[in-house]
């Protein structure tokens, strides 16, 4: 099969792809994708590159696109399914290092790591003056209890935390699920408002951009903490720049921005309590391994005619 990457893999990955097809990589040449893209057959394709009906229209060839990752939001659907492409993503790899990196940025605003260690770069040593708070005893709230946010809430009652949580659809059995792994399912209204530390792990689509707005922002507790791994529209910076600089928040960790790339610069940067990260909560070098692998697989099963046997609910969009 005649193979486009227009984002970077793993490299096992790809030598196991050039092991059985025509492979191009194409995510440092995009000037020539119009004649890379003219023969290919498949896309893999993450976050930080569009496949717009533009893009596609430069491959009329293509019937398969795969998404090494859990987000949909950078590619046409519509488009697709007008041209009967099947477009399949792989989020199940990626849940536990996303899981575990935001652990990672709740525990760094709580004990203001990264603020402690800019000062002992710098030669100073106020130990007195960086007092942390446990996440032990905290309320943990989390917007969006799907793969990702329900290993989050359950790694965070494993820590001591009181974990409430929402979901766009809630049914009765997630609420028993969820109940199972230590976290409690309400309303949205109810996790913003009881959270000390509230974090979001929804989709970026037409009812979550700007999700988190001021009117949500006001609601928080003064103090409590804003933790964003899953997409940069889902959180008006904006208002939450105008809660930071009135001492509303007690920090911010952004993982995941509304612009991002190189000559990005982010209007947050000039606060000591914020965080963030050039949207690496995947890029754990194992679940990138296991993501490439599942391109492979999913490769191999479109062409086999078994696409729709081997894959989950969760892995197919169109």
């Amino acid at each position: 099969m005649k193979i486009f990457l227009a984002s970077p893999i793993a490299d096992r990955a790809v030598q196991r792809l050039r092991s059985a097809h025509d492979v191009m990589v194409g995510f440092d040449e995009t000037e020539r994708w119009p004649q890379l893209l003219d023969d290919r057959e498949a896309i893999v394709f993450r976050s930080g590159v569009t496949i717009s009906a533009h893009v596609m229209e430069m491959a009329p060839k293509l019937e398969l696109a795969i998404r090494a990752g859990s987000g949909f939001d950078n590619i046409d659907l519509q488009h697709c399914r007008e041209r009967g492409i099947r477009v399949v993503r792989v989020p199940g790899p990626s849940a536990q290092a996303v899981a575990e990196f935001t652990l990672g940025l709740i525990m760094a605003l709580s004990r203001r790591i990264c603020e402690a260690d800019a000062h002992v770069r710098g030669g100073r040593w106020p130990k007195h003056h960086l007092v942390g708070s446990l996440i032990a005893g905290k309320v943990l709230g989390v917007v969006g209890a799907g793969r990702i946010g329900k290993r989050v809430g359950e790694i965070g009652a494993l820590l001591g935390m009181r974990v409430v949580a929402c979901v766009e659809r809630p049914a009765v059995e997630p609420r028993l699920v969820l109940a199972a792994k230590g976290i409690t399912l309400t309303d949205f209204d109810s996790v913003v408002e009881q959270s000390d530390i509230l974090t979001v792990h929804t989709p970026l689509n037409d009812t979550t951009r700007r999700l988190i707005n001021a009117d949500a922002i006001r609601r928080m507790k003064p103090g409590a903490l804003l933790v964003n791994t899953a997409r940069g529209g889902v959180v008006d910076e904006r208002a939450v720049e105008a809660a930071l600089r009135e001492g509303r928040l007690g920090g911010v960790a952004f993982d995941v921005h509304e612009r991002e790339g190189d000559g990005a610069m982010s209007s947050l940067a000039v606060y000591p309590n914020v965080l963030l990260t050039p949207h690496i909560g995947g890029m754990a070098i194992e679940s990138q391994e296991m993501i490439g692998d599942r391109a492979a697989e999913l490769i191999a099963a479109h062409l086999k005619g078994r696409l729709d046997d081997e894959t989950t609910d969760e892995e197919a969009l169109v």
